[in-house]
């Protein structure tokens, strides 16, 4: 690994900070003074001002996401995400996938980078399931097309089919196998709908745990991490 890299794995620290951590000659390895990040480290020993640094262990954090948050690291205009986390544990994390601002439910979070892309990749059709409240009873014949596919304004490809089940003639349950920008909003409109409200529930075989209250989150449990393969 290199070692500008284990060292924003290690600490937390941004690339720019590693660097000025480097050019400030803060960085050893085993004991010598470095402040070039492209070498190669393997079993060295490397301190930052005189302290052993090792890399931990990835985190996966499950986040009960309320409204009115971005699912982003920073944000000029709105609260992010990250913000709901202490300071010492958001170091680092990026959200494995996003909800958007008004979108309640389950977000997921780690610095696992291959494990967010396991998740995320289109390739493997992780299916995420939401409760939705409409602003018009159910269509008749909507369940239907949801299965079949559905053509989003300005796409030139159908949706993946999706599962449907109505819990009430306004509040129904949408399973999809994949992320595309606004994907259940558009569906909805497609069929001449209007989401009011959106909370997601599952994500793979993770669940959101519903001992979470909203802006809560918790460690995943080491079967739920070993679920995204």
């Amino acid at each position: 690994m290199r070692l500008d890299r284990f060292l924003c794995e290690a600490t937390g620290l941004t690339r720019s900070l590693a660097k000025k951590a480097l050019s400030r000659g803060e960085i050893t390895v085993n004991g010598e003074v470095v402040k070039k990040g492209d070498i190669k480290i393997d079993e060295q020993l490397v301190c930052l001002e005189g302290r052993l640094l090792s890399l931990r262990p990835p985190r996966y954090i499950m986040l009960h996401k309320p409204q009115g948050y971005i699912s982003a690291s920073q944000d000029d205009v709105h609260p992010c995400v990250l913000q709901l986390l202490p300071a010492e544990l958001a170091a680092g994390l990026q959200c494995a996938g996003r909800l958007d601002l008004d979108t309640t439910g389950l977000l997921l979070l780690t610095d696992d980078g291959q494990w967010s892309h396991r998740l995320r990749s289109p390739r493997r059709a992780c299916h995420k399931t939401y409760r939705v409240d409409l602003a018009e009873p159910l269509a008749a014949g909507t369940i239907e097309r949801f299965a079949e596919g559905v053509l989003l304004h300005g796409e030139d490809k159908a949706t993946l089919p999706a599962t449907l089940d109505m819990l009430t003639p306004t509040q129904v349950l949408l399973t999809i196998q994949e992320g595309k920008y606004h994907q259940v909003k558009r569906m909805f409109a497609a069929a001449g709908n209007r989401v009011t409200a959106l909370h997601r529930l599952q994500i793979g075989d993770i669940l959101l745990d519903d001992t979470l209250a909203e802006g809560a989150w918790r460690h995943l449990t080491p079967e739920e991490v070993a679920s995204i393969q």
